[in-house]
C-alpha cells in the first residue's frame, strides 16, 4: 500500500513537473490536468495567458492595448485598432510583471515600453491628459459626440502604469534611465488642476470642442480614487487637499455605514445597493496599495474585501436564482452583457445572470480561496473550458440562463487579472507605486496612513 502511495505521489509530481515544462517550452496557458497543478503553478498559467493581450494582441504601431479583441471576429464599425488609454496603463503593469516573471526578456519589455512612450509623447493630449481612446496615428477617437477631449480617469489609469515602469526602470543601465526619464516627463506634464474647472472638485471629462460640456464631477465612492490621489501627488500640477474632501468624499457624505449579508460597507458606493461592480476595488488598487491604507473616511482594505465578499455571498445565495451561480461561479462587475455593456453588481436591477471572471480572478488578492475555487472550476471542467477560455484567457463574460458564451476581451478586464494575480504572488506593481515618493507626499498631503514600500 506505501509503494503505491509511493508511487501515486511520483506519478503525480511528475504530471505536474510535465506539465510545467510543456507550458513554459511551448507557452501553453493551462494543461489539463488542473487537478493535479500547485495554486501557484495554476495562477501563473492564468497570468502568462492573459498577459498575451498585451503582447501578441498588442495594437502594432503603438505597442499598447487594443479597447477590445474579438476571437469571433465581429466588431462595431471601425473598430479593430481603437487604443484603450486605461487599458494601455494596465498592460504595461502587465509587461513589468512579464519581465518579472520571465515570460519575456528584461530587453524586450524595454523596448516595448520605449515604443509605447515614445507613442503617448506625440499622440493627442487635452491639457496634458490623454482621451479614453486613440487611433494607431495618434488622434483621438471620441467615446461619445462631446467626449472628444481628455479624460482624467483614464489618464490616471495610464499614468499609474507609467510611474510604476518608472520605478522599475531608474536603478537599471544607461537606456533604462533614459527611459525612465522621459516617462516622468510624461507624468510631470499632465495638468491635473486644469480638470478642477476652478471648482474644489475634479471633473472627468474636458473637449476643445464641447469644453466642459459632458459636466462629470467626481465624487466618490467608485473606481475613481487613483485620480485623486494621483492629482493630489503631482510635483507640478497638484491640486490642494480641500478639492479632495470637498469634491471625493463631498465634505463627509461619503461616509454612509451599510450591511449587507455579514458585511458592512464603510462608504456609499455610488447608485449601488450593496457595493458596486468589482471593478471599484480593482482599478485603484492596482498599484495604489490597500493593505494598510486608511483615511478619515475609511480602511480601504476592510472596504475591498467586504465589497468582494458581499458580491461572493450574493452568487452564492442566488436570490435571482440564475442558472449555475454558486461558490465556484461567481464574480459581478462591469463587462460585456447579454445585452450591450452592463456594470453587473450585486442587487435586483444590476445582476443580470451574466458572471465576468476578471471578477473572482482580479480579487485574488482579497478572496485568495474564493477566486482560486472558481478558477479551478473553470478550467477544471471541460465544457466550463472550452466555453470559457481562449487565445488571451479567460473570455469577458458569460450567462448559463442564457446560453451565452461570447469569445471577445476587454482591455480594462484582462488586465486587473494580470496585475493582481502579480500582487498576490509578489507584490511587485504595488511595491513599485508605493515607492514613488511624490505619491507618498500626496498620500500624506491627504491624511492617509498607508504602507510605505521599497
Amino acid at each position: 500500500m506505501k509503494k503505491k502511495l509511493y508511487a501515486c505521489g511520483i506519478l503525480g509530481l511528475m504530471l505536474i513537473c510535465s506539465a510545467y515544462v510543456v507550458l513554459k517550452k511551448n507557452n501553453i496557458a493551462v494543461p489539463d490536468q488542473v487537478a493535479e497543478l500547485s495554486d501557484e503553478v495554476l495562477l501563473d498559467s492564468v497570468e502568462r495567458a492573459t498577459f498575451q493581450y498585451f503582447w501578441q494582441g498588442a495594437e502594432p504601431r503603438s505597442g499598447m492595448a487594443r479597447e477590445r479583441i474579438h476571437v469571433d471576429g465581429i466588431y462595431p464599425q471601425h473598430d479593430e485598432d481603437v487604443i484603450a488609454t486605461g487599458g494601455s496603463g494596465f498592460g504595461i503593469m502587465a509587461i513589468l510583471a512579464a519581465m518579472h516573471r520571465g515570460y519575456i526578456t528584461h530587453e524586450e519589455g524595454v523596448k516595448r515600453l520605449q515604443q509605447i512612450v515614445d507613442f503617448l509623447q506625440h499622440a493627442d493630449r487635452f491639457h496634458g491628459a490623454w482621451p479614453h481612446w486613440l487611433y494607431p496615428d495618434g488622434k483621438v477617437k471620441p467615446f461619445s459626440p462631446k467626449d472628444d477631449g481628455g479624460d482624467i480617469v483614464e489618464t490616471a489609469y495610464l499614468v499609474q502604469g507609467l510611474l510604476c515602469a518608472r520605478q522599475y526602470l531608474m536603478q537599471g543601465d544607461e537606456q533604462d534611465k533614459r527611459l525612465a526619464k522621459q516617462t516622468d516627463q510624461l507624468w510631470k506634464t499632465v495638468e491635473w488642476n486644469w480638470y478642477q474647472h476652478g471648482q474644489q472638485v475634479l471633473y472627468w471629462h474636458w473637449s476643445p470642442d464641447y469644453g466642459w460640456a459632458m459636466n462629470f464631477p467626481i465624487h466618490g465612492y467608485n473606481e475613481c480614487l487613483i485620480a485623486y490621489i494621483l492629482a493630489a501627488s503631482s510635483p507640478t500640477h497638484a491640486i490642494p487637499a480641500s478639492a479632495y474632501h470637498h469634491g471625493w468624499a463631498e465634505d463627509g457624505k461619503i461616509v454612509s455605514p451599510s450591511r449587507h449579508l455579514g458585511y458592512e460597507l464603510q462608504l456609499h458606493h455610488q447608485g449601488a445597493a450593496m457595493g458596486g461592480p468589482l471593478f471599484w476595488a480593482h482599478y485603484s488598487y492596482l498599484g495604489l496599495n490597500p493593505h494598510g491604507l486608511r483615511d478619515r473616511y475609511a480602511d480601504y482594505w476592510k472596504e475591498n474585501v467586504d465589497q468582494t465578499m458581499i458580491n461572493y455571498l450574493w452568487c452564492v445565495k442566488n436570490p435571482l436564482h440564475y442558472k449555475g451561480y454558486g461558490s465556484d461561479n461567481w464574480g459581478l462587475t462591469a463587462s460585456y452583457s447579454v445585452d450591450g455593456y452592463a456594470a453587473h453588481a450585486p442587487g435586483d436591477k444590476t445582476d443580470l445572470g451574466v458572471i465576468s471572471p476578471t471578477a473572482a480572478v482580479s480579487s485574488i488578492v482579497y478572496t485568495p480561496k474564493e477566486s482560486l475555487q472558481a478558477i479551478r472550476y473553470w478550467l477544471g471542467d471541460p465544457q466550463m473550458k472550452q466555453k470559457l477560455w481562449g487565445p488571451y484567457g479567460f473570455y469577458d463574460a458569460f450567462s448559463e440562463t442564457a446560453n451565452w458564451y461570447p469569445q471577445r476581451y476587454l482591455a480594462i478586464d484582462q488586465g486587473p487579472q494580470v496585475v493582481m494575480i502579480e500582487n498576490y504572488r509578489s507584490g511587485l506593481l504595488w511595491r513599485l507605486f508605493m515607492s514613488c515618493p511624490e505619491v507618498q507626499q500626496g498620500l500624506k498631503k491627504l491624511g492617509f496612513q498607508f504602507t510605505a514600500m521599497k
